[in-house]
């Protein structure tokens, strides 16, 4: 992860934590950072390999961009939970990871600097 990656989501972290207990906050990172790891690297084939998000420094070929698409989390766990358009339905994610990356892309699409 770059330094400007890890300064875009603590900023984004510190918007949607304010009033949250510490041990929320760190869950809600903890939940932001595996969900960019599945983005970039545990799904098969990769979201990384289509898509374009700032924050993973991914500039896919196919997807539509996610940073000018900007999905909420209920979107992004549709697409990756059926499958949308010739993006297979991702079978070998447990749908903690599947929260995990919908809450990451919702959370950084379209927010890079």
């Amino acid at each position: 992860m770059t330094h400007a990656s890890s300064r875009r989501i603590a900023a984004v972290l510190t918007c949607v934590t304010i009033g949250l207990s510490p041990i929320m906050a760190s869950a809600e990172e903890d939940k932001l950072a595996l969900g960019r790891e599945i983005f970039l690297e545990r799904s098969e084939p990769q979201c990384a390999l289509c898509h374009t998000l700032a924050d993973a420094e991914a500039v896919g070929e196919v997807g539509p961009s996610l940073d000018e698409l900007k999905p909420d989390a209920e979107r992004v766990n549709t697409a990756v939970t059926n499958g949308i358009g010739p993006m297979p339905a991702n079978e070998i994610l447990t749908d903690e990871e599947i929260e995990a990356v919908a809450l990451y892309v919702s959370t950084v699409a379209g927010k890079a600097e």
